[in-house]
């Protein structure tokens, strides 16, 4: 790590602490020329493995743009997007793992989604899970009802 101000690659750790509720260290550096601190925040790099093979790092963006298609025309903020956004990548990060195959981030948008908004979940499911004829939306429709009314039944 550079020091800001030096420019120097000598620094050492004086402290390092959790934060963003473990995502990420923040580490308090002093650097061994100049002797100014500085803070450093180390966050573990999310990458995404393509259908191609291609790997890219994780998006909320990218998520949000895919999820805005799908809800074109409908209510849904821009704050829910985000919100939905934030929810997946809490999901895919949860696993464990460093790199996560794209369609599990599709399965993760998924279930926040169809919570959201229906119509906008049906346009999502249809196209990434390649729905080819009406039959395909007929059951998809007959599992968001049997979903609405799990979610109506009351829990214990």
């Amino acid at each position: 790590m550079r020091c800001p101000f030096c420019k120097s690659a000598s620094s050492r750790v004086v402290d390092s602490r959790e934060a963003d509720e473990g995502q990420a260290i923040r580490r308090r550096r002093s650097c061994t020329e100049c002797g100014r601190r500085f803070t450093t925040v180390e966050t573990a790099v999310l990458a995404v493995l393509k259908r191609s093979g291609v790997t890219e790092p994780f998006s909320r963006e990218k998520v949000v743009r895919g999820v805005r298609s799908a809800c074109q025309g409908r209510q849904v903020d821009d704050d829910a997007l985000n919100k939905l956004a934030q929810q997946v990548e809490d999901t895919v990060r949860a696993s464990g793992a460093a790199e996560v195959p794209s369609h599990e981030i599709g399965l993760a948008i998924l279930g926040p989604l169809r919570d959201l908004d229906e119509v906008a979940y049906l346009r999502f499911a249809s196209v990434y899970r390649s729905f080819s004829s009406a039959d395909d939306f007929e059951k998809e429709i007959e599992d968001l009802r049997e979903h609405r009314e799990k979610q109506k039944t009351p829990q214990g």
